[in-house]
């Protein structure tokens, strides 16, 4: 009993160091991480994040400036003072997202569902508002207190070592880009970005306009899965979001800015290209369904009417990949970077057409490049692949290392690779063995498979005090196979001095691959 009230009291200790004051309703709130973690963690996974959903839209760089002026308006009025950043992705599903330390972004498809500038306002208002009322820490801190680990919240603030980690899915701008807010967060962040579009001069009955707009989308059944897997999947519309924002719009005095006309202007090119990225859409499901054909002319279609956008040449490259014309894939994704040299996929794709020529020098510099932009397991493998495929035997394992955290296939390929060149020389890296000594002094081996293939020829290495008490060194075979991932126990006739069991020592020095 005392040891759990010592427990309860580091608990109660540490929850309440762990308040903070929300910055733009002024109430305390839990938070295990400080303005320092957000600001980090918002200007490392930035990029990354951006670069997983699409990359920046760039066809016409004027729409970027755009919605980053109307971004700033709203952030200057903000209670939160941070550096605020505003992107416009280069992807149809509708949505929009905020990360900790003021780093939003909004996708070319959610604008085309808006009609004027106080809607563009409303959204971004409230994304500022999910920033500067550090939703996303507070959804960090439910997180940790959910998995019931208040104590492992000093690994998430210990902020220094976030570029230690491996970048490989973009792991924690994932996480916090998919975030499915609270009830509450959500309705402080409607209240709030109401007041900061209002402060900014712009009419709020925009955010109303808007909340009517997406809780029809969400109730029809037209494009309701896109939206779904969008906006919708992190901030569920609501008739109860809708009923607060209409009463708080009627409380305020009326007027501001609608910007209707404006809005269009702005973003004309992108209202003339809808129907091109339409056909890009449909093109994609072609040669999901692998119709090659009608992938290729609705991609060129698309392209012969909005010639600036790199997605549909890179869509080519696959589609002529698919087809093993390399050649002309390879020109495609050449054509893909030139209008947009600083999207991840077009360079991946290259170096790994590149590596199948055995091009090996285009096909690392276009991997590297493509790893800078976005860290991948695909790219490493590759990598990996070219250093093997050239006698470069440590960089091999380094890049493999790199690319087998991922569960995925590229993941597994790499493993694969990686046990291939280090298991030789390094099993014991590979399959862990550890020791227990019965109280009749019995030896009992637990040996840990860690890879996804099955391992056996296994040579176990020990040091143990025998009965009467001197070290001895042995080494033994083990018969049999450890299954992939599966761990095994066996006994060994050897007797051990069960007062001395804690200096029993066990290695693998040899294990190779059962095929």
């Amino acid at each position: 009993m005392k040891m759990k009230i010592i427990g309860f009291s580091v608990c109660v200790a540490v929850l309440l160091s762990a308040c903070a004051t929300n910055p733009v309703t002024g109430k305390k709130q839990l938070s295990f991480v400080g303005k320092d973690w957000e600001l980090e963690v918002g200007a490392q996974q930035y990029s990354p994040g951006r670069q997983s959903q699409g990359g920046d839209y760039n066809a016409d760089p004027r729409i970027q400036a755009y919605v980053s002026s109307v971004g700033q308006k709203i952030a200057a009025v903000s209670d939160n003072k941070l550096p605020y950043e505003f992107k416009v992705l280069n992807s149809g599903v509708p949505n929009a997202w905020a990360l900790p330390g003021g780093k939003i972004a909004i996708n070319r498809g959610l604008l085309l569902e808006m009609k004027t500038e106080a809607e563009l306002a409303a959204v971004l208002g409230h994304e500022v508002v999910h920033a500067a009322a550090r939703h996303g820490a507070s959804g960090m801190t439910r997180g940790v207190l959910l998995q019931g680990g208040v104590m492992a919240a000093t690994v998430a603030s210990s902020g220094r070592k976030l570029s230690n980690l491996a970048q490989l899915g973009a792991g924690i701008g994932a996480q916090l880009i998919s975030t499915k807010y609270g009830r509450n967060a959500e309705l402080e962040s409607d209240r709030y970005g109401i007041e900061y579009m209002a402060r900014a001069g712009y009419d709020p009955q925009g955010a109303v306009d808007l909340q009517q707009t997406f809780l029809n989308l969400s109730k029809g059944s037209q494009r309701r899965d896109d939206f779904i897997s969008g906006l919708f999947a992190s901030h569920p519309p609501s008739a109860e979001r809708l009923a607060n924002n209409k009463r708080l719009v009627a409380s305020m005095p009326r007027g501001g800015e609608v910007g209707r006309q404006r809005y269009r202007q702005n973003i004309a090119s992108l209202i003339r290209a809808k129907p091109a990225y339409d056909n890009y859409e449909k093109a994609k499901k072609a040669f999901a369904d692998q119709d090659l054909a009608t992938a290729r002319a609705l991609t060129r279609k698309a392209i012969a009417a909005e010639p600036r956008e790199g997605h549909f040449h890179s869509l080519l490259g696959d589609i002529e990949g698919a087809s093993d014309n390399l050649d002309r894939a390879r020109k495609h994704y050449a054509d893909a970077i030139s209008r947009n040299s600083n999207f991840f996929y077009y360079h991946l794709q290259s170096g790994l057409v590149s590596e199948k020529q055995r091009d090996y020098a285009a096909a690392r510099r276009s991997l590297q490049k493509s790893v800078q932009l976005l860290p991948t397991a695909n790219a490493h493998n590759a990598l990996g692949n070219i250093a093997r495929a050239t006698g470069r035997k440590d960089e091999a394992i380094a890049a493999y290392q790199l690319a087998a955290q991922d569960k995925g296939p590229a993941g597994q390929s790499a493993m694969g690779s990686l046990l291939d060149l280090d298991l030789p020389s390094n099993p014991g890296k590979y399959l862990l063995a550890g020791t227990q000594v019965t109280e009749d002094g019995r030896l009992r081996i637990q040996l840990n498979n860690r890879t996804p293939r099955n391992l056996g020829n296994i040579s176990l290495q020990i040091i143990y005090p025998d009965a009467n008490g001197r070290m001895r060194q042995v080494t033994r075979r083990i018969n049999g196979t450890v299954a992939a991932g599966k761990k095994e126990i066996i006994e060994l006739p050897i007797r051990v001095n069960p007062g001395l069991g804690k200096n029993v020592r066990a290695g693998v020095v040899a294990a190779s691959i059962v095929r």
